[in-house]
Order: structure tokens, then C-alpha cells, then sequence
């Protein structure tokens, strides 16, 4: 039996050396958590409903200084109105391969999920003191397409002619001299492609009273949005999350969102 234990130790020996490299080079070579908000994000706005019916929540917003830092709250939370029937999962940054309920054309629910932010849009010609972010002043030729078989589906369009319009026009054409819109900015859900019926024109906007809710848009009194417009900055990347609280709660380490 001797031999046999002596020839048997080094191949023991060898095959625990082997797995010890293997369990180190697994540890050592794993991959990072991968944060869902994409590393040059500097400014995250955040909403959290109580669930996927509800039509309002908080809003607050957070800065870090890079990707690794800590979230800091700036201001304080501010309560904010969604679609009037609650939430569903959108295309944006993350959240569209979750499962659930889908936000679709229509079905007055806000997008859910983490989106990148566009331009300002506004009836003025100029930002507030303070601001600097890319902002778009509306015209008679500006329209949204919200109809699902335009081939420009949502999408921002400026036609030539505003005094002899295209036929599908006036149902599209951007609003103007409109309170709850004269500031907009743009949330970036169901763009990179838009699929025809997943739900279009995704704003914050100014409400139109504190319990008149949006067919999808995030609102707020215009204070508020002024206050928003004058923190953002293009070179800080600014996102936007917006989840029920269940699912917040369930995505927060994975996401790597500010804690609750």
C-alpha cells in the first residue's frame, strides 16, 4: 500500500495546487458588478413611486465626482407627478429586458427604467441665468411625432413651411404658449431605435396643478424644473431613474443606485 500512497500524494498534491490557481484566478479575474448607469454619469435624478400604479412619488436629485465616489444628495426630495396610471418598464439606459408590465402608446403610464437625458425645449429664447445645457426654442414648424405609423415616430421634426403644413401637422405640432410646456426636457425613452407603439414624447414638464397628472411625462411646479435646468451640465452626463419602490429596493446593489 505504501507505493501506491506515495505515487497517490503527488498527484493529490498536484490536482489541490491546480485547484487553488483555478479558485484564485476566478477571484482575481471576475468581473466587476457592472453598474447600470453608464460611468460618466456626474448628475442622476431619481423618482421612486410607492408601486407600479401610482401616479406620483418623490424626486430627488444626486451628484459624484466619478464613478467610484458616492452618491450626495442635492436639495431636497420634491414630490412629482407620473402618468395617471402609474408606471411601466421603458427603453432606455436599463430596464428594458426586465420582465413585467411594458410601457406602450397610449396607456398614460410613465417609462421605468434608467434614461439619459435630451435637450431643453422651451418657448424662450434663452436659458435661465445660470443654466448651460442644450436647449431647442419651439417654433410654429416644430412637431413630436406621437403616431406610431409616421416613419419619424418619436422623434423631434422641423417642417419648411409652417403656413402650408404636411397633413399629418397639426396633430404633431409641438404646443405653444402652453404654461405646462413652456419648459420641457427631454427624457430619453424608446429612441435608439424608436419601435413603433413603445411609447413617445417622454418629458419633465411643468404640472398642470398638483393632482392633474401627466399622460407620461415626470411634472412639477415650474420652480422646480427651473431648478433642475439650471444644476444640469452635458460634461457631468446626466440620467434619470425612475422605479417603484419594491423594485427599487430589489436593484439597487446591481444598479448601483444611491441608496434609499
Amino acid at each position: 500500500m505504501l507505493p501506491h500512497t506515495c505515487q497517490l500524494e503527488p498527484i493529490l498534491s498536484m490536482r489541490t495546487h491546480h485547484s487553488l490557481i483555478a479558485l484564485l484566478a476566478a477571484l482575481f479575474f471576475a468581473p466587476a458588478l457592472q453598474a447600470a448607469i453608464p460611468a460618466d454619469c456626474r448628475q442622476l435624478i431619481v423618482s421612486i413611486a410607492d408601486t407600479w400604479d401610482s401616479s406620483s412619488g418623490q424626486l430627488q436629485r444626486f451628484e459624484r465626482t466619478s464613478a467610484r465616489a458616492a452618491w450626495q444628495p442635492v436639495g431636497a426630495p420634491i414630490r412629482v407627478l407620473f402618468g395617471k396610471n402609474g408606471l411601466g418598464w421603458g427603453l432606455g439606459v436599463a430596464g428594458q429586458n426586465e420582465t413585467g408590465r411594458r410601457k406602450i402608446e397610449g396607456d398614460n403610464r410613465a417609462p421605468a427604467g434608467i434614461f439619459a437625458l435630451g435637450k431643453i425645449y422651451t418657448d424662450e429664447t434663452a436659458l435661465p441665468r445660470g443654466a448651460d445645457y442644450p436647449f431647442h426654442t419651439v417654433t410654429p414648424a416644430d412637431a413630436w411625432i406621437e403616431n406610431p405609423e409616421h416613419p419619424q415616430y418619436n422623434r423631434h421634426v422641423r417642417i419648411a413651411d409652417p403656413a402650408n403644413p404636411p397633413a399629418w401637422f397639426k396633430k404633431e405640432q409641438m404646443r405653444q404658449n402652453d404654461p405646462a410646456h413652456r419648459w420641457k426636457i427631454e427624457i430619453l425613452h424608446n429612441t435608439n431605435p424608436p419601435i413603433p407603439g413603445a411609447g413617445s414624447a417622454i418629458f419633465f414638464h411643468i404640472w398642470r396643478g398638483p393632482n392633474r397628472h401627466s399622460a407620461g411625462c415626470t411634472t412639477m411646479p415650474q420652480d422646480q424644473i427651473l431648478e433642475i435646468i439650471r444644476w444640469l451640465r452635458t460634461d457631468a452626463d446626466p440620467h434619470y431613474v425612475l422605479l417603484p419602490a419594491a423594485e427599487y429596493t430589489a436593484l439597487e446593489k446591481s444598479w448601483q443606485l444611491p441608496p434609499r
